[in-house]
């Protein structure tokens, strides 16, 4: 199931307005254009901010989301309309011959289990044509981002249109290995409401993203640094093994 920060309408809905800065995507539109992709596959899409910029730029898109709240928020962005929304996960995927996928943001450290990582990265493979890429993000455990998880360094204060200030802040709750759990709050102080959404993430190293996608039929052509993170996040470039 996802994080009510993702399927709580209400949370949802402000989603973007937290996080206006999305200069990150830039690296990946540039290799949208890099690789020649015709046809993109945004697993775990979100909002939709990378698969309607891409959709603008004349680009085939099909954004996949198991939070239906998110959805609907995307649906409302300009050129949704030209974006194939699908309400699921890579594992549920149709045959669709894409020529590169990918999971921006993070969306790589939602899945725990090194079974539940498996399956998505065999669902992506068969969703690419042969050749086809997948390029994704995860931060590395070496930097131990979650240190900076905190009220003290995380609060913002909001004036989000129609629907008044909110404050947010994140609390880090435990640290078990590589699994981070920690909880996103929610003040909407027009009328007191407070929302919180909880959340865990897997920070597997490079040697182990590299084995996991050599196991499910990936190359690993390279891994990158994230220009806008410089030595903060791992950008993995992997290719359908056989060609």
């Amino acid at each position: 199931m996802p994080d009510a920060l993702f399927a709580d309408r209400r949370l949802a809905e402000i989603y973007d307005p937290f996080d206006p800065d999305r200069s990150d995507l830039d690296a990946y539109a540039a290799m949208v254009e890099e690789f020649g992709a015709g046809h993109v596959l945004d697993v775990g899409c979100g909002t939709g901010t990378f698969a309607c910029l891409l959709a603008g730029r004349d680009v085939e898109v099909t954004g996949v989301d198991p939070a239906a709240a998110s959805l609907d928020v995307a649906r409302g962005k300009p050129h949704a309309e030209r974006v194939r929304w699908i309400l699921g996960d890579a594992t549920t995927l149709p045959a669709l011959q894409a020529d590169l996928a990918t999971m921006t943001g993070n969306v790589a450290q939602v899945f725990l289990t090194d079974e539940d990582w498996e399956r998505t990265l065999r669902g992506i493979r068969a969703a690419l044509r042969p050749g086809g890429r997948l390029v994704f993000e995860t931060r590395d455990p070496a930097r131990a981002a979650w240190r900076e998880w905190n009220r003290e360094q995380t609060y913002v204060r909001r004036d989000v249109a129609g629907v008044g200030v909110v404050e947010n802040w994140c609390d880090l709750l435990d640290v078990s290995g590589d699994l981070v759990t920690f909880r996103a709050t929610y003040v909407f102080t027009s009328d007191g409401t407070v929302l919180t959404s909880h959340s865990t993430l897997r920070f597997r190293n490079r040697q182990e993203v590299e084995e996991s996608l050599l196991a499910t039929g990936f190359v690993v052509d390279e891994v990158r640094d994230a220009p806008d993170r410089p030595g903060r996040e791992l950008v993995f470039v992997a290719r359908v093994s056989g060609l």
